[in-house]
């Protein structure tokens, strides 16, 4: 069995509330398949607890199942009690949780609440009156984003302001991802970040025994392979019509990013569009995105994928799946997708940059401490056409910046490239001074790139230097 990796920061969160007595309450969010069900069973070891994952069903489905796993574990030598209510329920909880420390998980939380539309009240009235008073541990977790924020975490939520904590899981970055497959090159780490957009359970399921491209083959071009249909399960289990959902997706994967764009491909109307971007957003696989430093700039918003692994599917997939059905997808997955893998991965290595450039600012290694990266684009009045720069590291005190540029490719980064990049140095908001030009590439540079650094502020940083953080 593979090891629990990466969370450390959010375990020990949970874990100094654990030891600080009294009622606690932390609310729990993030896409499926982040891994919020095994950080919680990780932190939940060698502790009292129930544990219970709610069920898309009734309200009374629930308050039976529930009940039956507090039985199972408050009360084992009891036979045969049954809650008639939410109420007595949480009553009986309550009282065991008065000099006991006990931890409450109420794991995919919209369920429940979304079958009894008082069941948050009910809870706010014994958080109140009964749990205050008692060493009870909370969790409420939900992988409906927009439901936890929303209905749980908002001001006009019956909870609001009786939280301890809040955990926004996200997907691992780039470095956390690595540690699944640690004996994989710097490249393969890259793409399997890259086409599984850190998302833990994704990660677990590559065969460390096996070789990327025969991992890749298995879970993705295979009709048997778990990733075969899992972006249908996840917009079936969040939509329930999937169909204009799905055609916009695509739309953005082979490139449309603004909603007049995706309304002229999918045929959909602007409204229906813009309805179902913003609820693709809420859920984490779409993006809104603006050009740093012009973030007021409404005619500079554009949408993209967040989630790396809807990127990939929609474009070496979807399209394919008749082939694949037919037990061709080791084929075509050698002769279409394996070619292009560079190419699909220029967007994934800018992301990747953009975090390394935070960590540098963090850790002091730039000109100034930066604390905000983003993209630019639009028009190079000198040259009259539209340009953007890959990275942008933002000292938003100091108003100072540092630029980017970034090259997935299987060639050295070369004299070209940086000076290209120096032209666009007046492009960003003139407030913020250039102070560093960095270079990230992942096959290394020419001879004239590192002989140059200093005397041109340039931070050239291949693809090993970036896997070489702790």
């Amino acid at each position: 069995m593979r090891n629990f990796i990466g969370r450390k920061r959010e375990l020990d969160a949970m874990n100094a509330l654990y030891n600080r007595p009294g009622f606690q309450m932390t609310i729990m969010y993030g896409r499926r398949r982040v891994g919020k069900s095994t950080l919680l069973q990780r932190f939940v070891e060698g502790k009292k607890a129930v544990y219970y994952t709610a069920v898309r069903s009734s309200s009374q489905r629930n308050l039976e199942l529930l009940g039956n796993r507090v039985m199972e574990v408050l009360a084992p030598e009891v036979k045969g009690l049954a809650f008639h209510s939410y109420e007595q329920l949480f009553t009986f909880i309550g009282e065991r949780c008065r000099t006991e420390r006990i931890v409450f998980i109420i794991d995919e939380f919209p369920y429940m609440a979304e079958a009894d539309k008082a069941l948050l009240s009910v809870m706010q009235k014994h958080i109140d009156t009964e749990w205050l008073n008692g060493n009870m541990y909370l969790f409420l977790c939900g992988s409906s984003v927009s439901f936890m924020e929303d209905e749980v975490l908002s001001e006009k939520s019956p909870l609001f302001g009786r939280r301890t904590s809040q955990i926004a899981l996200k997907p691992f970055n780039f470095l956390e991802s690595a540690q699944f497959i640690p004996h994989y090159s710097v490249e393969e780490k890259a793409i399997a970040y890259g086409v599984t957009g850190g998302i833990a359970k994704y990660l677990a399921l590559f065969d460390v025994d096996k070789s990327l491209d025969e991992n890749l083959q298995e879970l993705f071009f295979s009709n048997y392979g778990y990733m075969y249909e899992e972006p249908v399960n996840i917009l079936t289990q969040e939509f329930r019509s999937i169909s204009n959902y799905s055609a916009i997706i695509e739309a953005v994967a082979t490139g449309r990013t603004r909603l007049n764009e995706i309304a002229d491909l999918t045929k959909l109307e602007p409204s229906t569009v813009a309805h179902a971007v913003s609820n693709l957003v809420d859920i984490g696989i779409l993006k809104k995105e603006y050009a740093i430093t012009e973030e007021r700039n409404k005619r500079k918003v554009r949408y993209g994928l967040a989630d790396h692994m809807f990127r990939f599917w929609y474009q070496f997939v979807a399209p394919y799946l008749d082939i694949i059905d037919m037990g061709a997808g080791n084929l075509h997955y050698e002769r279409v997708v394996k070619p292009r893998i560079p190419g699909y991965m220029g967007e994934v290595f800018e992301d990747m940059c953009r975090y390394y450039t935070l960590l540098l600012g963090v850790e002091g290694k730039l000109p100034c401490m930066v604390t905000k990266t983003g993209k630019w684009w639009g028009t190079n009045p000198e040259k009259r056409e539209e340009t953007d720069i890959d990275v942008v590291g933002l000292d938003i005190t100091s108003k100072e910046a540092v630029l980017g540029e970034c090259k997935f490719k299987n060639e050295v980064l070369d004299k070209k490239v940086f000076e290209q990049l120096k032209e666009r140095h007046g492009l960003i908001d003139h407030r913020y001074r250039v102070v560093k030009y960095l270079l990230f590439s992942k096959s290394g540079f020419s001879d004239w790139i590192m002989e140059q650094q200093e005397k041109e502020d340039i931070l050239a940083i291949d693809l090993d230097t970036m896997y070489q953080v702790k």
